[in-house]
């Protein structure tokens, strides 16, 4: 007996949803060459300069460590020359940082066996000091599986 092979259709591209996409590329590139040629209209000519980046450069973050014994110190980003200070003294000395960059970034490292409490005074501290980039350093442990 025979067997009949049955050969089934090539599959077929739908070119619809592609057709579509083009057209949204299209007007796409139509608005925004629009916009480039209302900004070329502006009579105004900018000052030009040779090179390139922020005039100015981003302080390093302040470091402040809590310790366990609860003793809060502030250090360079290396960890390096490190300073004892009170609650209040951070407050105003990392306002006066904030005066001069306000962008001015706090990275809080405490030891694990401090009370989260004396952690969340420094954090309110810079907070009050109007910090707004904060961080808190955590070592990440890798577990086997």
């Amino acid at each position: 007996m025979p067997l009949k092979v049955h050969q089934d259709e090539p599959p077929a591209m739908n070119l619809i949803p592609m057709i579509d996409i083009m057209f949204v590329v299209i007007l796409f590139f139509l608005v925004t060459s629009r916009f480039a040629s209302i900004e070329h209209n502006i009579a105004l000519r900018v000052p030009e300069v040779v090179g390139k980046g922020a005039l100015t450069e981003a302080p390093a973050p302040v470091v402040v460590n809590v310790y366990a014994d609860r003793q809060v110190t502030l250090a360079d980003y290396r960890g390096t020359d490190e300073t004892p200070i009170t609650l209040g003294e951070l407050t105003s000395l990392l306002a006066k940082k904030r005066d001069h960059y306000p962008d001015q970034a706090v990275l809080v490292r405490g030891d694990k066996q401090v009370p989260f409490q004396w952690v969340a005074e420094v954090l309110n501290a810079c907070k009050q000091a109007g910090i707004r980039e904060l961080g808190i350093s955590v070592r990440v442990m890798h577990s086997e599986q």
